[in-house]
């Protein structure tokens, strides 16, 4: 069966791409090795030119990659344009800092010299996700690069063209040829590519399932991997935060890429005192939100991705109902074409609901009612998830010191999570391991290498 791009505003089959023969991977990546060998010879600031080519690229084109990202995964048009911005910002980070992020360290020991270098496993395999096409991959493609590895991606099923468009982007930054490739090619197929000698490393940004898959191939092959899996972040409102602008914030945390994302704010953990206030002025927010044509910049409701995604959402909403949840607003597949779900809020979740236990892969706040902050901290730890999380107060050190204390790769006080190239990005529990962005990200991916001389 051919990979589809439909178009979840409409439902409407925008383009379909056959899948690769087995003949095709095995020639890509004999391409992909050989082109990695000269790729990884080449000084940081060759790389560098290249990169730096690709952040005009990105920004020259802007338009059309925004439109392609709306028109295959749904997201609202105008921010499709600012994760086209992040890709060309991520791409610059990486050309300036990559050659000190990677400099030979000289370590006093026994020899008359010792030295850390920092050297390129070989061609990374990048299994991505649909929910940030472009960023996804120019987050892990960048660094790996930048070190001297030569990446090869599959993409996930329903964005192809944006998969394709990645690859087209390469090529006019003037990279030199099977440097970056684009694998068309099924789930069960990309087994089959992390287990082939020629792939040295491989990250997955999906679902926790899909990082157990991956990481148990990756480990009877003996091969690195960094796995950035599903989160089910708390969003911590403690009793002297400023309401009005908490709320606000609240409404961009959970909703932003219709909530389709994995460091979305998922479970709201609100003071008893102030919770009734907070639910309210949330809910009159939501109520003032438009859905309409992704691609207008009034539309403020996107559709999800996919329907099926809609259905396993509100498969959740239903059970959490079922089991003592109340449902404050929204909550229902709209009546109208394409992928839409109407926003909800969910109140009095409670462990046990799979609001609480599951990840709510759209848009749906979970509300969590507490007496006080150590509660907070101990229900916001009371996941399989570690990925990120925040707290809001007008007590910056209050907020930093429960900050401290949420199991998360990161947490912001008075902050929407987000990552940043300067920043390193990951988690911890079934959120996965290892580290993307900053120097950190960029050294999961080579040969961290002792050169002892006497």
């Amino acid at each position: 069966m051919p990979m589809q791009s439909i178009n979840p505003a409409t439902g409407q089959i925008i383009q379909s791409f056959p899948i690769w023969q087995a003949d095709q991977i095995d020639a890509a990546l004999d391409q992909v090795e050989s082109a990695q060998t000269g790729w990884a010879v080449l000084d940081f600031e060759q790389r560098a030119r290249f990169m730096r080519n690709l952040a005009q690229v990105f920004r020259q084109n802007s338009e059309t990659y925004a439109l392609m990202i709306t028109e295959e995964m749904g997201k609202l048009l105008k921010e499709a344009r600012a994760e086209v911005e992040k890709c060309a910002i991520g791409c610059e980070h990486y050309a300036e800092h990559a050659s000190s992020y990677l400099k030979d360290e000289i370590i006093a020991s026994d020899a008359s010299r010792s030295v850390v270098v920092y050297q390129p496993l070989g061609t990374i395999l990048c299994i991505m996700p649909w929910n940030f096409p472009f960023w996804q991959l120019i987050r892990a493609a960048a660094p790996a690069m930048m070190a001297g590895n030569a990446v090869v991606l599959k993409h996930a099923s329903n964005v192809p063209r944006c998969a394709l468009a990645l690859e087209q982007a390469f090529q006019q930054a003037g990279f030199p040829a099977n440097t970056f490739r684009t694998f068309m090619i099924s789930a069960e197929q990309a087994e089959q590519v992390v287990a082939d000698r020629r792939i040295a490393a491989v990250t997955l940004t999906g679902s926790s399932a899909a990082g157990r898959k991956v990481a148990a191939i990756a480990g009877q092959h003996l091969k690195k991997c960094v796995l950035e899996l599903g989160g089910s972040d708390p969003f911590i409102v403690l009793d002297d935060a400023d309401i009005e602008w908490t709320a606000q914030q609240a409404l961009i945390a959970r909703l932003q890429n219709m909530g389709q994302s994995c460091i979305a704010a998922k479970r709201f953990i609100l003071l008893e005192t102030i919770a009734d206030a907070f639910v309210e002025r949330l809910q009159i927010l939501i109520n003032q939100l438009r859905s309409g044509d992704p691609k207008d910049d009034e539309t403020t409701i996107a559709p999800m991705a996919r329907t099926d995604l809609r259905s396993e959402l509100h498969a959740q909403v239903e059970r959490s109902q079922a089991s003592g949840a109340r449902l404050v607003t929204g909550g229902f597949p709209m009546d109208t074409q394409g992928a839409y779900y109407s926003p909800a809020i969910l109140d009095h979740v409670q462990p046990g609901m799979p609001a609480f236990d599951e990840e709510l892969f759209g848009p749906v706040a979970a509300i969590v009612r507490v007496k006080n902050a150590e509660e907070a901290i101990r229900l916001a730890n009371r996941s399989h998830f570690g990925l990120g999380g925040s707290v809001w107060t007008r007590d910056p050190a209050r907020g930093e010191a429960l900050a401290r204390q949420i199991h998360a790769g990161c947490t912001f006080v008075n902050g929407i999570v987000k990552s940043d190239p300067r920043l390193p990005f990951g988690g911890i529990k079934d959120s996965g391991f290892g580290r993307e962005l900053a120097y950190h990200g960029i050294r999961e991916f080579v040969n961290i290498k002792t050169v002892w001389i006497r």
